[in-house]
């Protein structure tokens, strides 16, 4: 990438913003070493990556690395056979404890976050270091006794040695001669002794070594003869404690430097990981996300012509709550895009935003921006903004603006992203924008996606006019000429530099003389781009409203459709109580018609019996019209079923002829046998060779029908238990059955009650029991014909 580009866009800026979000030295250092990449495959993964930390955050808000060091210096000088300060042991045991702590929760997790996982698991997990350091040396930096038994032993000796010497030296302090030439009651320690304060004017009043001397020298400090073994004593464990601390030091050390390529690459990996962390921080600020990329170089070879760059709701990162959200293209329709507008309206910060953002996510960086924002993979990013004449190096503005330019040109490519502000300036205006035009048609020719920034009228009309090349303007308020910042493309815009000047202050006399000045095409012009920007206003108030009522509606159509719902869903409700209190009474009517049908029976009268039948079958027909149903669609057809078809009764497991079909109501009268029944078309299936009813257990052929020796009612409805009984026991008499199984199941004990009714009251029964229990128990009832 174009060094002196980074510089122009401020990238520099980005890298020591997001280091601010790392936790430790060696991912700050990755942060601020960041560059644009080329590379798509590299880029898009750091992305993901970044991604991956973003819903990290989301899932558990306060996640971090923990109390990681760089400690790979101190690993170094271990593995050189260095020994390590207690302190840098200490921080190398955490920095153990943090990394594998951080490399668990992410395995536990790395079905979610595979990406970050494939870092985490090349961290190094060192338990049997990271004891031993915790268990020789305490948080605070000691080393603790139970280093080693030599250790403990040895400081037990010295505290009871520096216990009998101290109380030696508090007798002598406390005796009466003692009292007398000593300068105050306290015993303290110079050079390694224990010494007390004497009168120097008494220091011959006791026999000793006089190791120090007051600054005001009223007092030497001496060590008494009378104490002198036991310092010397004290003195030697001293130094074997020290000798045993460096011998422990040394031996943590070379277990330490022992990996020193495994915790290198450990901390590198866990700065990989806090530097995606720190992106992801960065972006839940500034409210950032990852945008598509585009590979053009492999989709150049596929026969894209041009980059295409896409911001939508873009906020340049430096603005902060201020930067106004650009939305532009370039690349799809035209690759040169000169932007026009006021003065102070907004043109060099959106050329710095589109090359910052690009920028940005080259780096592998979330970018604040919609995440419909789509960018190229760049080869290069160069910039022209600014003015960095110097006197000394006798340059102008025009030469540095056109040193610039020709290094531009010189490196930019098809796949590279061109930005120029204020082209052509600081020189002649016509020989100037002569220039402008020749630049913008030689980055066009050459495909490469540009966007400029100008004042000049006549690169204007030459965007208008030529192919490939858009104009574009930012808005003012046609009232107040005041900059709204807002970026529309397809109109050029006029620069109201009078209008500005005015604004900032200028005198009014000075402004109505300037405008005076001005040609009268000059003042048409601003006044039709003026009357433009006034009709543009117009028409987005417009579609703001057209847009509101559309949403008014869709709102309205929401509710009338959850109201309709609703109404259905009550509609339903109701159809289904007034369903359920005819099914009531029609329970009642069959238990009526029940106990009727036994007395008929028994009286063996078939018109009776016959008529009782056609009261239950209004009932029936009553709960299956159109008033108790509710609308689900059109009926299915009947089938093709015509009178003589043979049809299978599902519900009864006969087969039956067809008499009549009846289409306006859905209905069918068919004869098994003897009886006649009208059923749902919906019930019968028609076929075409003979099939057997349902059938359990041993079965008698007689001619050709076959009957079993059971019959399951499990599944039938009340209404349909007696019908289906009644035709079975018939059936099974013709087959000369002497005995036979009827299954209805325990359940509420209500079909079981029904049969047994019936069965008390047929002529056909001769005596019935309960099932044994291989036979059904209570489920089931066995018939003696």
């Amino acid at each position: 990438m174009d060094e002196k580009s980074l510089e122009i866009l401020e990238f520099p800026q980005i890298k020591a913003i997001l280091a601010g979000y790392t936790s430790f030295s060696a991912s700050r250092e990755l942060a601020l070493g960041l560059k644009p990449l080329a590379d798509y495959e590299r880029i898009a993964l750091l992305l993901r990556q970044s991604a991956e930390a973003r819903q990290l955050l989301t899932m558990e808000a306060g996640f971090s690395i923990g109390g990681v060091s760089d400690i790979r210096e101190a690993v170094r000088m271990a593995s050189l056979e260095g020994i390590l300060e207690p302190k840098s042991l200490v921080e190398i045991q955490q920095t153990l404890a943090a990394m594998r702590q951080t490399r668990s929760y992410l395995r536990n997790i790395s079905e979610e976050l595979a990406m970050l996982w494939d870092i985490a698991k090349e961290i190094v997990e060192l338990r049997p270091v990271e004891k031993e350091i915790a268990r020789c040396i305490s948080p605070n930096g000691d080393v603790l006794d139970r280093a080693s038994p030599n250790l403990a032993a040895i400081r037990k000796q010295l505290r009871e040695g520096r216990e009998h010497l101290w109380s030696r030296l508090e007798a002598i302090i406390r005796s009466p001669r003692g009292c007398k030439i000593i300068q105050e009651p306290i015993i303290t320690e110079r050079e390694g002794r224990y010494v007390i304060p004497v009168k120097v004017e008494l220091r011959r009043e006791i026999r000793g070594i006089t190791h120090d001397v007051s600054n005001t020298g009223a007092t030497v400090f001496v060590e008494p003869w009378s104490t002198m073994e036991l310092g010397n004593t004290v003195r030697e464990l001293v130094n074997e404690e020290k000798r045993e601390v460096e011998r422990i030091l040394r031996q943590l050390s070379a277990q330490v430097g022992k990996y020193e390529a495994e915790l290198s690459i450990s901390i590198e990996k866990i700065a990989e990981l806090d530097l995606a962390l720190a992106k992801a921080r960065y972006a839940r600020t500034v409210r950032a996300c990852e945008p598509v990329l585009n590979d053009i170089n492999g989709s150049k070879n596929e026969g894209m012509e041009t980059a295409v760059v896409k911001l939508v709701e873009a906020r340049h990162p430096l603005l902060g709550e201020k930067a106004v959200p650009l939305s532009v293209e370039i690349g799809r329709d035209f690759s040169v895009l000169v932007i026009t507008g006021p003065n102070t309206g907004g043109k060099t910060v959106a050329l710095k935003t589109i090359g910052l953002l690009s920028l940005m996510a080259q780096a592998g960086i979330p970018v604040p921006a919609s995440p419909e924002t789509c960018l190229p993979v760049f080869d290069g990013i160069f910039a022209d903004i600014g003015d960095e004449q110097s006197i000394e190096q006798t340059l102008s503005s025009f030469s540095w603006h056109v040193g610039n330019i020709v290094r531009i040109i010189r490196n930019a490519t098809p796949c590279s992203l061109v930005l120029l502000d204020e082209l052509g300036t600081s020189t002649d205006p016509s020989e100037g924008s002569a220039l402008a035009r020749s630049i913008l048609l030689y980055f066009r020719d050459k495909k490469t996606p540009t966007a400029a920034t100008t004042h000049y009228g006549d690169l204007k009309a030459f965007a208008h006019t030529t192919s490939g090349v858009q104009n574009a303007s930012f808005d003012f308020d046609p009232v107040t000429f005041a900059p709204t910042y807002h970026l529309t493309v397809g109109i050029p815009g006029g620069s109201n530099a009078l209008a500005t000047a005015n604004r900032l202050g200028v005198p009014p006399e000075i402004i109505d003389e300037a405008r005076g000045m001005l040609s009268r095409g000059a003042l048409e012009m601003e006044s039709l781009l003026g009357d433009l920007m006034g009709e543009k206003q117009k028409l987005e108030e417009v579609r703001a409203a057209l847009e509101n009522e559309r949403n008014e509606v869709e709102k309205q159509d929401i509710e009338v459709k959850d109201r309709l719902g609703r109404l259905k869903e009550a509609e339903k409700q109701a159809m289904q109580e007034a369903r359920d209190g005819v099914v009531r009474e029609a329970a009642e009517m069959h238990r009526q018609i029940r106990q009727a049908s036994s007395e008929l029976r028994r009286e063996m009268t078939k018109e009776r019996l016959e008529q009782a039948r056609k009261t239950l079958a209004g009932v029936h027909g009553q709960l299956s019209s159109e008033t108790w149903t509710p609308e689900t669609g059109e009926p299915e057809s009947g089938q093709g079923l015509s009178a003589g078809d043979i049809v299978y009764l599902r519900d009864i497991g006969l087969q039956a002829t067809v008499l009549s079909v009846y289409e306006d109501t859905q209905e069918v009268e068919v004869q098994a046998g003897q009886l006649k029944l009208k059923l749902g078309l919906e019930s019968v299936e028609k076929i075409t060779e003979p099939k057997p009813a349902r059938t359990r257990g041993a079965t008698v052929r007689m001619a050709t029908k076959v009957i079993s020796t059971e019959l399951d009612l499990r599944g039938k409805r009340a209404d349909e238990v007696e019908v289906a009984l009644d035709i079975y026991l018939n059936d099974a008499a013709l087959a000369n059955l002497s005995e036979v199984r009827i299954i209805h199941g325990v359940g509420t004990g209500t079909v079981r009650q029904i049969v047994r009714d019936f069965l008390a009251a047929h002529p056909l029964v001769k005596s019935f029991r309960t099932g044994k229990h291989d036979e059904g128990g209570d489920g089931a009832t066995v018939v003696s014909l």
